[in-house]
């Protein structure tokens, strides 16, 4: 019989948040030391697997489960039922993170997205794990849902993926001056805590990159008639970094 979620865990899931600080955090700034992971330009999202069903949500609550068709069958066809994951739904455009894609997804119609998706394909990246068999792992220390991850991602094969993780600062350090001209936006750093719906992680946003957004009117300023906005890409004031591989192998670093 698949393994069932618990009452608990039935989607949609608060999830955990990260403090934004301006300096790259010193060794004692989180119980435990400090884990390093790239923070990927994506949507949030939460996966479950729910006796066989999986089932795809951001952040806020709503479904996506619709408007990432393939994300959704790679995780149903390597995903264990009782499972949730938590992580980030990209998609790479050659060898950069493209979210102009993704905010595309949400507009195009359920006849028009198999094409869509068939040309600039979703990955899901997973950094956290919040149950196993059924079982609530939130309580437990994030080394032990590290290593629950880890057991979990060891035959993946894309477009699943797991996040890389090190606890080398120095090798953060080249992460985070490196890593960006792939569209990485920077770093999230995790303690040794249990998963709390809090601001219990810290992110570091690389220096040269904004998030911006556009927006327009059409019609009159009293009484406009349409609106419009959009995020563009990010922009830097250099474009000379040496581009990595897009980070989709399995371990530690």
């Amino acid at each position: 019989m698949a393994e069932s979620l618990p009452p608990a865990l039935h989607p949609p899931v608060a999830v955990a948040l990260a403090k934004l600080v301006k300096t790259f955090p010193g060794p004692n700034a989180l119980p435990g030391g400090l884990n390093a992971e790239p923070k990927f330009d994506g949507f949030r999202t939460t996966a479950f697997n729910d006796g066989g069903t999986v089932t795809l949500w951001s952040r806020q609550g709503k479904e996506l489960t619709r408007i990432l068709p393939d994300a959704a069958a790679a995780l149903a066809e390597q995903l264990p039922p009782g499972v949730v994951l938590d992580g980030e739904t990209v998609i790479w455009n050659r060898d950069r993170l493209d979210f102009d894609a993704l905010l595309q997804r949400m507009v195009t119609s359920r006849a028009a997205l198999p094409a869509l998706a068939n040309e600039l394909p979703a990955s899901f990246v997973a950094f956290d794990v919040l149950a196993v068999a059924g079982q609530d792992t939130r309580g437990v220390p994030f080394t032990g849902r590290r290593e629950l991850l880890e057991e979990l991602a060891r035959d993946w094969a894309a477009p699943l993926h797991l996040s890389p993780i090190t606890r080398d600062m120095d090798l953060a350090k080249t992460w985070l001056r490196d890593l960006p001209a792939t569209g990485i936006e920077g770093l999230v750093f995790k303690g040794s805590q249990p998963y709390e719906v809090a601001r219990i992680w810290l992110k570091l946003k690389h220096k040269d990159v904004w998030d911006m957004v556009c927006a327009a009117v059409i019609g009159p300023a009293r009484g406009p008639t349409t609106g419009h906005h959009r995020r563009p890409a990010h922009r830097r004031r250099t474009e000379d970094r040496r581009p990595f591989d897009r980070p989709d192998y399995k371990g530690r670093a």
